[in-house]
């Protein structure tokens, strides 16, 4: 079945999306095209699924939008941080490295330097929170999608997990998403580094998705075919305390 076909037939169905009939017609049509997010079980799933699956189809590769300059916040909103914790602390004395393994074919350890050295991504996007704040600024990194590649990531891989210094806390993408133009391992905010309290100094940046995905101390990346062994397996730490996996604005 040719991609215009496929189309239709999810459009289709995400059309009447609203009845019960419509979301398990949805949800049978995401699976069998391999549109099912990680935290696809439970009560949840099909709306999960449905929702997931519709963005994908429907959205795209469509970028976030992007603002002049004259929009970037006076006072961007700094929400509460832990106090640096002690593998923060390490990182920073031994100097941030970045680690890049699972199914790639050219693990990596990168520095910031490396990173700094590699193709240049600017932009300027909201960061829209679940808790209804929200603010605009200037956000400057490494297309994760240039270290992906440099990586080799197999191509049976399905998603790109990151984690924090604090182990607790990780997320992961889709691939689509990760090789997105707008998704940056950003290093710097308004011109300048990027500050702690906004994750320095290296902080995912997903623009089209909620503010939870963009997580702050970047340590290590994972390329895997599989979210089994992460966690309880759901995607990332955010559907383990009742978010969702994907978070599309």
């Amino acid at each position: 079945m040719n991609a215009i076909t496929r189309r239709r037939m999810l459009l289709g169905a995400f059309g009447v999306g609203g009845s019960l009939a419509g979301i398990v017609a949805a949800d049978r049509i995401a699976k069998r095209y391999n549109l099912i997010p990680p935290d696809c079980r439970g009560v949840y799933g099909p709306g999960e699924t449905l929702t997931y699956a519709a963005s994908r189809v429907v959205v795209g590769d469509a970028p976030a939008r992007e603002f002049s300059r004259s929009m970037i916040s006076k006072t961007p909103f700094l929400n509460e941080v832990a106090p640096p914790n002690d593998a923060y602390k390490k990182l920073q004395a031994s100097g941030w490295k970045l680690t890049v393994d699972g199914m790639v074919a050219h693990p990596l350890t990168l520095t910031l330097a490396d990173l700094r050295a590699m193709a240049v991504g600017r932009q300027i996007t909201e960061v829209s929170c679940e808790e209804g704040w929200s603010y605009v600024a200037e956000w400057i990194g490494t297309p994760l999608r240039g270290v992906l590649n440099e990586a080799g990531v197999l191509p049976q891989a399905r998603y790109i997990v990151y984690r924090s210094t604090d182990t607790n806390w990780w997320d992961s993408l889709d691939m689509a998403e990760a090789h997105h133009p707008q998704t940056l391992l950003t290093w710097g905010m308004n011109d300048g580094d990027l500050p702690i309290g906004f994750g320095g100094p290296l902080r995912m940046r997903v623009p089209r998705q909620l503010g939870y995905k963009s997580i702050k101390y970047i340590a290590s990346l994972t390329a895997t075919d599989s979210m089994k062994g992460f966690g309880k397996g759901l995607g990332s730490a955010s559907p383990e305390a009742g978010y969702s996996w994907f978070a599309g604005i």
